[in-house]
């Protein structure tokens, strides 16, 4: 039996090879005589060489890409929620309508991180929302409006720069029920503690730490960009938060002036140069303010299967530009109790109460509003669920209605849907959420 040639690719015939008494033959049949055995030990030399440099390299490259998947990484990622609403009151009439973004908003983003070694991080998100019904953009037809931003991480925290969340979305808003299981139409009425994120900030540079035995802070700036008025347009914020077993503390501050301007708060959902009309009838008496404050404070215990929660929030509009109530103080109070129970692994159901009380106006009787939500969440899969909404608000006392200057009568208003034309209102919603 002769020993098989390796020098496979430099033979001259090009096939593969056996050394036989006499002759050198090949698979391919042909033969080369025993006297060209001496040149052809010559090829498998030099063959075996070339490969063993082949293999070198291809195990060197291998072990490059490896490394540099391993180093940095892109995840493309979205939500897609759909369903049907109704709503009692819109404006007088009853509203029956597909609705995109409910329980969470539909969008698609790409977060990435590079290692930059020495435990130091590069990272981003771009996150963009979107309207399943109409496949237009949301956040005021932003590209990337719901996020977007650019940072670097390390074992101390994060420093993140971009359009962001301020701390009170942060640290206090997952406490909410509306973050939870309600949806936005289970948030504060006009969401007017931005517990659920009715606002972004532009403009932002955000620190946020690591996890210290539970303990996380953090705290955001926003740069107005006004020239020569370095505090038109500024906001800044504050948050911390504590975690330890079934316990969850978070406390948050924000502070935003001339929001409602152009490139405020209040205005930044929006790509035009002008400023957005606040449409809740909660508080667009109230836009004009100079500084809008949220002060809030949340917490939650689980027993078990069962989670109680609740949240507080001071909201202050002061020094209003009105000419009938000149450099006034409109304040508002918030505190809700919720609950939620995992009824089996695939079913949760919730229920929650809020009250919020404003300020008195001019001798009239302070805006008040009591809102009730119950849902359930059944999981098909990890990432696919359906569920069930439903929330009822009535409301009493008066408000500065959205002119600035008129005292009217306080009229419901369930965030993100038409405010109903008198005190009461009651809204329904059954949607299927996917997560990619």
């Amino acid at each position: 039996m002769g020993r098989a040639c390796t020098a496979l690719s430099l033979c001259p015939k090009k096939s593969f090879c056996y050394i036989t008494s006499g002759f050198i033959r090949s698979s391919r049949g042909h033969r080369h005589q025993k006297q060209s055995s001496a040149r052809h030990n010559k090829f498998v030399i030099l063959g075996d060489l070339l490969m063993k440099k082949s293999l070198l390299a291809l195990v060197a490259l291998s072990a490059f890409a490896g490394a540099a998947h391993a180093q940095s990484s892109v995840t493309l990622y979205g939500i897609i929620d759909e369903g049907f609403n109704i709503n009692t009151n819109a404006g007088g009439k009853h509203l029956y309508n597909l609705s995109s973004g409910v329980m969470q908003g539909s969008r698609w983003g790409l977060r990435g991180t590079e290692d930059l070694g020495g435990g130091l991080k590069a990272l981003f998100v771009l996150e963009n929302g979107f309207d399943v019904n109409s496949g237009k953009l949301n956040q005021g037809g932003l590209e990337f409006g719901r996020q977007a931003y650019v940072g670097l991480s390390s074992g101390f925290g994060t420093v993140t720069l971009g359009r962001q969340y301020d701390s009170v979305v942060d640290f206090v808003g997952p406490l909410e029920a509306g973050d939870q299981w309600g949806g936005y139409i289970a948030a504060h009425p006009g969401d007017l503690d931005n517990f659920n994120n009715a606002y972004r900030v532009n403009n932002a540079v955000k620190f946020t730490s690591a996890n210290y035995g539970g303990f996380t802070f953090g705290g955001l700036y926003s740069f107005g960009g006004v020239a020569g008025d370095f505090s038109r347009n500024q906001t800044w914020s504050l948050g911390a938060g504590y975690t330890n077993g079934p316990l969850v503390l978070g406390v948050g501050y924000l502070n935003a002036r001339t929001p409602s301007t152009a490139g405020g708060l209040f205005g930044n959902n929006t790509t035009s140069s002008t400023p957005a009309a606040v449409t809740t009838p909660v508080y667009a008496g109230y836009a004009s303010a100079h500084t809008y404050q949220v002060i809030g404070a949340g917490g939650a215990y689980s027993f078990g299967a069962a989670t109680v929660g609740i949240t507080y929030s001071n909201i202050k509009f002061m020094n209003f530009a009105s000419t009938v109530f000149p450099n006034q103080t409109a304040t508002f109070n918030n505190a809700e109790i919720n609950f939620k129970y995992q009824l089996t692994p695939t079913l949760l159901a919730g229920a929650a109460y809020d009250y919020t009380q404003g300020s008195k106006i001019a001798g009239s009787s302070a805006a008040k509003y009591h809102q009730g939500s119950v849902g359930v969440d059944y999981f098909l899969s990890k990432r696919t669920d359906v569920y069930a909404i439903g929330v009822y608000q009535h409301a009493s006392g008066n408000v500065i209605e959205a002119d600035g200057n008129t005292v009217g009568p306080a009229t419901a208003a369930i965030n993100g849907l038409t405010p109903s034309s008198n005190r009461n209102q009651f809204a329904a919603r059954v949607g299927i959420r996917h997560k990619f």
